[in-house]
């Protein structure tokens, strides 16, 4: 279970590892956004570094509309748990997102008076 915190919005942010091509691990805070219906959404740009293979493109649904992302095989590190997911990129996105696919396989917890906020 990894402990997140609360931004001054309200906002939800976890902190987790992006994991390279070549194994390094890159810490991020990613922000949960259960609006955004996959895994994770990036900027493209950050994705130089990682080195992630290309799977193509594929339309995802967003609080919005549907948005057609480049799609990414990635892998994340969350709660010393490595996974390999779908990771989208677009020029827009201007913060890491976790999207609610990850509530398919763990549990979030929120409580904003007692300040808990967990997921896995």
């Amino acid at each position: 279970m990894i402990q997140g915190t609360f931004g001054s919005k309200g906002q939800l942010f976890f902190e987790i590892d992006l994991i390279t091509y070549d194994g390094l691990n890159l810490p991020v805070d990613a922000m949960f956004d259960t609006g955004f219906t996959g895994f994770m959404v990036i900027n493209k740009q950050d994705l130089d570094s990682l080195n992630w293979a290309y799977m193509g493109n594929e339309p995802l649904i967003n609080a919005q509309r549907e948005i057609i992302f480049d799609r990414y095989s990635g892998k994340v590190l969350l709660d010393e748990q490595e996974y390999e997911i779908p990771v989208y990129a677009g020029d827009e996105i201007i913060e890491v997102l976790l999207g609610s696919e990850w509530l398919k396989i763990l549990p979030l917890v929120v409580n904003y008076q007692v300040d808990i906020l967990t997921l896995g």
